[in-house]
Order: structure tokens, then sequence, then C-alpha cells
């Protein structure tokens, strides 16, 4: 084949692979081994960051764009008029170590359009893994995207070839899915989750008795889901994410604001803006269910669907929990000490790592560098100064706001409206 052809058929597939944002890398163990090609030790996309801060490349392609399914939202929807094409698997694993070798990309992220079936494409993508690992001795990072509907076999294969598979489950809910993608059934995406979950818990027990065990997925299992795209509330979409998290010990999920690319009356209108304020707030609330201890109901129910845009989601159930504060940092537990509003994880263990020497006041707080300019209104030290005093909710969201600067700012009022 021509190097004019494939370069042509490289800029389809990587612009098509561009509303893909599920492709992360970190997690990963897979050493260099018999002096092959690549090290993936906790690496990410295109540009990623790694666990030490290093930001490295993935090459981020689809197989194809053609495919057997309609779906509105999607640009690769075979309704589309759009440029078509595909890679052939040794096309793939060519220019998967021509770049490595020219370092480039330090591994590969694949997905595809569904052509024949899903186990067809399957197959043809487990095939460039296959390849790489046992040809090329290829060690760097593989992000393979799970098919919906793709045999346990073929699962349980690309498992042992690839260092994290994702399946994306597109539309929050069953009803948005069927609005939109009615060809479409959601049992189809959450097979390939419990058949990745299933040989993860088997390989985790196995590799107790048995160290040489092959390793599958050591990166674990990912999803995405598209924002904005059908009416779900915010407690809609996290109340999914929380489902998916728990069910299928999910390592991420990703949510990607919907970016208006076809006239349908179904789907928010080409011009229309990209949530990207509303994509943001729902990362943040994602990260305070990991990390902070939050239930997913604590920030989001029935009284509250949808998240504050002008605040961050700690900081506004902060303002309607006021009772809990303010948190005596000398005395809370980790829990409540995560619960005040500005102080991160790292911010959270110096405190509670420097309380056991001495009571801490404001000027402690201070020299360990934490961020007090919000944080100040909702604890107490060993110090008499409260600079909450006896400020309403409104009234401090006021003083906070009129004290913050955002990257959204220009953003902000425009999407305060799609709530209005």
């Amino acid at each position: 084949m021509s190097f004019e052809r494939t370069q042509e058929k490289l800029k389809i597939l990587a612009d098509a692979a561009k509303y893909d944002v599920s492709c992360a890398s970190s997690g990963s163990k897979r050493s260099n081994a018999s002096k092959g090609l690549g090290d993936a030790t906790g690496m990410g996309i295109c540009h990623s960051y790694t666990e030490d801060g290093r930001c490295v490349s993935l090459l981020k392609i689809l197989l194809t764009n053609y495919c057997i399914f309609d779906c509105a939202y999607c640009v690769t929807r075979k309704s589309n008029d759009i440029k078509r094409a595909a890679f052939q698997v040794q096309e793939v694993v060519d220019l998967t170590i021509n770049f490595y070798r020219r370092n480039y990309i330090e591994g590969l992220f694949l997905s595809s359009g569904i052509f024949k079936s899903a186990d067809y494409t399957m197959e043809r993508l487990v095939a460039v893994a296959k390849k790489l690992r046992l040809e090329e001795n290829f060690n760097g990072y593989i992000h393979l995207k799970s098919i919906p509907g793709a045999s346990d076999e073929l699962m349980k294969e690309a498992g042992l070839y690839a260092d994290r598979l994702s399946v994306n489950i597109e539309i929050p809910t069953k009803e948005g899915l069927k609005l939109l993608a009615p060809e479409k059934n959601r049992e189809d995406f959450i097979k390939p989750m419990v058949k990745v979950k299933n040989e993860i818990i088997q390989y985790q027990s196995e590799r107790k008795i048995i160290k040489s065990t092959p390793k599958f997925a050591p990166a674990g299992q990912s999803t995405q889901m598209i924002i904005g795209a059908t009416g779900e509330s915010d407690q809609q979409i996290m109340w999914t994410s929380n489902y998916f998290y728990k069910k299928f010990n999910l390592k991420r999920v990703y949510y990607s604001g919907y970016i208006p690319i076809s006239y349908d009356s179904r789907l928010p209108q080409i011009g229309t803006d990209v949530p990207m304020l509303r994509e943001n707030r729902l990362y943040q609330t994602d990260w305070l269910m990991r990390f902070y201890g939050f239930e997913v109901h604590e920030i989001l129910n029935n009284e509250h669907q949808n998240l504050d845009l002008d605040v961050d989601p700690k900081l506004g159930w902060a303002l309607r929990n006021m009772e809990h504060f303010p948190i005596d940092v000398n005395k809370a537990d980790k829990f409540m000490v995560a619960r005040i509003p500005g102080l991160g994880m790292k911010s959270v263990y110096k405190i509670l790592q420097a309380r056991q020497f001495r009571k801490l006041n404001w000027d402690h707080l201070k020299r360990m560098g934490v961020a007090l300019n919000r944080a100040k209104y909702f604890l107490v030290c060993d110090s008499r100064d409260f600079e909450r005093r006896d400020l309403t909710s409104p009234q401090l969201k006021s003083i906070i706001l009129q004290n913050s600067t955002s990257k959204y700012q220009k953003i902000l009022s425009p999407q305060l409206n799609l709530f209005g």
C-alpha cells in the first residue's frame, strides 16, 4: 500500500477517534522483558500523564470508521456522509512499531466502528494486540475498546494482551440509548464488562498461588458516557457511574460533553455549546465519590438533581449542610477533614500527620501549604480567630465567588441557562 493512502487513512481514523476520551493508562505494571520494545509502567494518552507527572503519548486511532449501526450521536454512524477507511491488522501493528521507534508514542489506544458483527470486529482488535505482544515483543501500553456483544472467549483473549479494556455505555440511561440508538441493547454493553470483571477476579485469586499466572488487563477496565445528548439529570448520570463502579470494579468512568454533529430533532442543534463546565463538575463529583468518602446521594438527590455550575460540588455540599461546620482540624477524623472545601487529600494527610505532635493554628496550616482562601470559612484550629462569623450560606457563597477566579468564567453564564 502506498504511503499516501496510509497517511490518508491515518488522518481519517485518528480524527474519528478524538471523540473517545476514555484513555488513561495509569495502573499498568507491564515491564520490559527479553529486550523487547516499550515499557508500560503507568503511562497514559495523547497527551496524558503518568503517576509521576510525565506527559506521554499513545497512538489513538480507529481500526475502521465503517459501522453497521446508525446511532444519532455518533460521527461514524452509517447514515453519515463522511470519508470511510479501514486499516488492516498488520498496518496498525506496523504503524505502532514505527511510531514507537521514532519516539512519537509509548503505546496504542485502539477502538473501532462495528463492521459485519461484534465478534468479527473484536477478533481483529485482539489480533493487533496479539501480534504486537508475540511477534514484535512489544511491552508498551495497549488499551483496547471492548465491542458490545463480543463473545466471552474473545474478551478473555483480549485481556491477556491488553493493559486496559473499556466498553463505552455511551448514554447514561436505557431510555436515552433507546431514543438515540434503537438498534442497540444495553445488555450487550454489560456482557463484556461482566466477563472482564470475573476474569480479573480469577487472575488475582490464581496469582496468590501461582506467581507466573499470565496477567489479565492489569490496568483494569473503564467506560465512557456522553453528557448532554439526552435529557438526563446529573443525579441520573452519577447514579449510573456509582452503579458501574460498584458492580464492575471500574477504574474510571469518563464523561464526554456532547459535540453537536448532526441536524436531528432528538439532539442539541449544531452550534450549541459543548457543556464543558458541566463535564468538569461531573468529574469533580466522581473524584469526591472515589477519594473523599462521599456517597452520591449526599451530593445529588431528588431535592438537588443537578450540580451547581458556579461552585464546585464539595463547596456546594458544604453550603447546603452548614450544620456540620466549622470542623476542628485538631479533633475531626479524616472523613470530616476531607469535607472541608478547598482541602485536597494531600493537605488532609499533612494535617493528620502534623497534629500528632502539636495542636495546629492558622500559621501552622499556612506553613504546611494548606490553601485557606475558602477553607478558612469552614474550619477552626488552635486560635480564637474564626473567619465565617455569622454569615448565611448565600452570603458566604457570594464572598467566596467574589474572591475566586475560574478558567470557566467566560462560559459560566451561558451554561447556567441550560438549567434555567
